[in-house]
């Protein structure tokens, strides 16, 4: 085998701003040591000697219990109230726990995502629309795959790369760069080429897309540079990025989402692709293409919401007062 034909070795990109902002003190240097300690034998280590289903409940029961007590669990719970008005108290707790539990499995499955790849016989990544991905391979366009933080979102990446589908997946820099490492080395060892930084890798993902590959965002986060969308019934700042590549390069987008179907197994649809809205104003084909992201996201919320990250500031809190729950 030639160099040329050699597969390209796994990348991590680090985002060079990050870094210089945070490696001004001795301070930070010493912490972060601390807390790479920390993550290795009170977390890592002991996750990954327990079996998976185990290491998923162990994690699941921990957040279940210990979530509640944390701010983030007020964010939650106003989060809820605001886009299931009708719900019960009782029905709103018991979603913000599945929704601890989801987070605390997802984390402590980690460890063993690299036994989790799937299309082996008796996976536990189960993945229907399968010949989709197969269908961008083969075409050798360039496509957007979207999707959310829905139930354990790494196994959307691993259904992806072991297709196996090329693709540049974008991934939110841990601030502590030793965890960010360690992380990284875990999703390349689960199948993941390149990591690419929100933001920083803007331009690594263009040229992706202008030698004709695919690349893979998380779409259902607050983006303070974003544009205002509805979202549950409530404007939310979304990240138009993704629909002004797929504009860009003449590309589908392709909606992922995953399901929980027990611990350790899940369930990860590829869904129809769909291209942007040909509004001839492009402020409108924008705002249009990314509303019905922001609709598909809902719809796969409302079907499990406890397998949502709900913890997180979505919407401004102008939209809490307008709902009544702030």
């Amino acid at each position: 085998m030639s160099d040329a034909d050699k597969p390209e070795a796994p990348r991590f990109i680090r985002p060079k701003d990050l870094d210089n902002q945070q490696r001004n003190t001795l301070a930070n240097r010493i912490g972060w040591r601390i807390e790479a300690f920390a993550w290795d034998f009170i977390y890592w280590y002991p996750m990954k000697a327990l079996p998976i289903t185990w290491a998923s409940n162990t994690v699941a029961a921990i957040l279940r219990t210990l979530g509640p007590l944390t701010t983030q669990h007020r964010t939650m719970i106003r989060n809820l109230r605001m886009c299931f008005p009708d719900w019960t108290d009782k029905q709103i707790q018991k979603v913000a726990k599945g929704a601890w539990e989801t987070l605390g499995r997802t984390a402590g499955e980690m460890p063993h995502l690299a036994r989790m790849k799937p299309y082996k016989p008796n996976s536990r990544i189960e993945v229907v629309g399968a010949e989709r991905l197969d269908a961008i391979r083969e075409s050798g366009k360039p496509a957007v795959l979207i999707s959310g933080h829905f139930a354990n979102w790494e196994a959307m990446s691993s259904a992806i790369c072991n297709r196996p589908l090329d693709a540049q997946i974008t991934y939110r820099s841990a601030n502590n760069p030793h965890i960010d490492r360690r992380i990284a080395k875990a999703r390349h060892a689960y199948g993941i080429n390149v990591l690419t930084p929100k933001g920083a890798g803007t331009r690594e993902l263009m040229r992706a897309l202008g030698r004709g590959q695919p690349i893979a965002l998380m779409n259902d986060q607050k983006f303070n540079q974003g544009i205002a969308v509805p979202f549950f019934g409530y404007d939310a700042m979304t990240a138009p990025g993704p629909t002004r590549l797929a504009m860009k390069y003449n590309a589908p987008l392709v909606p992922l989402s995953c399901r929980c179907i027990g611990p350790g197994r899940y369930r990860v649809e590829v869904h129809e692709p769909f291209f942007p809205d040909t509004n001839p104003d492009e402020d409108t084909a924008i705002y249009n293409t990314v509303l019905r992201i922001n609709q598909w996201v809902e719809a796969i919320i409302r079907e499990t919401p406890e397998q949502w990250f709900w913890m997180h500031n979505r919407w401004p809190k102008d939209a809490w007062v307008k709902a009544g729950v702030l």
